[in-house]
């Protein structure tokens, strides 16, 4: 049936992974027109025309609509893929919805650690996306909703499960620590500028040799 849970699923924070998403939202969307009429039977496979066709993120909209967004997130939860196949979803840059939906379905599923390892370098995507609320149509930044994602506790209308503090994660020797953007930034410049320097002081012995050769007479002319 469309409204359970795929044969097998394991429980995520010990629950059934539908019910991370909080009953009157789950339940608009089994009401939704686009739930009835494009989530049932779908894949993790088929799933992908769907996200790639999204025009925006969000959660309920004018009379406690839910977005598309949101229903293709609750057929994620339906449908539990593996690991393999959200990291694919992730790599997809082209398709920018597609990777939201991806984002929004690992905070909820996976682990502490794994949240931060595999989120936080999407901080350093600043693509623009529409976010839909009750407020109608905002702009918003990848980099930005992955943010919201990691410390805020109510994302797209959906209470999202607690995450552990990073501080704690490290103190717990779980995690290194996180290394800034601004770091990574003047890391990869010295390593340009040495670059640089190393390739002059190879070009300048070569530049000398040949001063020397244009200075030694032409013997020749002497005789």
């Amino acid at each position: 049936m469309a409204n359970t849970t795929v044969r097998g699923a394991e429980a995520i924070h010990g629950q059934n992974p539908q019910y991370l998403v909080e009953t009157v939202i789950r339940n608009r969307i089994y009401e939704s027109p686009y739930w009835k009429e494009h989530c049932f039977a779908l894949t993790a496979e088929s799933l992908i025309d769907k996200a790639i066709e999204l025009k925006c993120i969000g959660g309920v909209y004018g009379n406690q609509k839910p977005t598309e967004f949101l229903c293709l997130l609750l057929k994620l939860l339906q449908l539990q893929p593996q690991k393999e196949i959200l990291l694919e979803y992730l790599q997809a840059d082209e398709f920018k919805y597609l990777r939201a939906l991806a984002t929004m379905y690992i905070r909820m599923a996976f682990r502490s650690v794994e949240v931060y390892e595999i989120l936080e370098p999407l901080l350093k995507d600043y693509r623009k996306l529409r976010y839909r609320g009750m407020n109608g149509y905002s702009l918003t930044f990848m980099d930005e909703f992955v943010d919201n994602l990691l410390v805020e506790e109510r994302v797209c209308d959906i209470i999202l499960p607690r995450l552990t503090k990073r501080d704690v994660l490290e103190d717990n020797g779980e995690m290194g620590p996180r290394q800034s953007r601004l770091l990574d930034a003047m890391e990869g410049k010295s390593e340009h500028g040495s670059d640089r320097s190393r390739s002059s002081s190879l070009k300048l012995p070569v530049i000398m040799m040949e001063q020397e050769i244009d200075r030694e007479p032409n013997t020749a002319d002497v005789r």
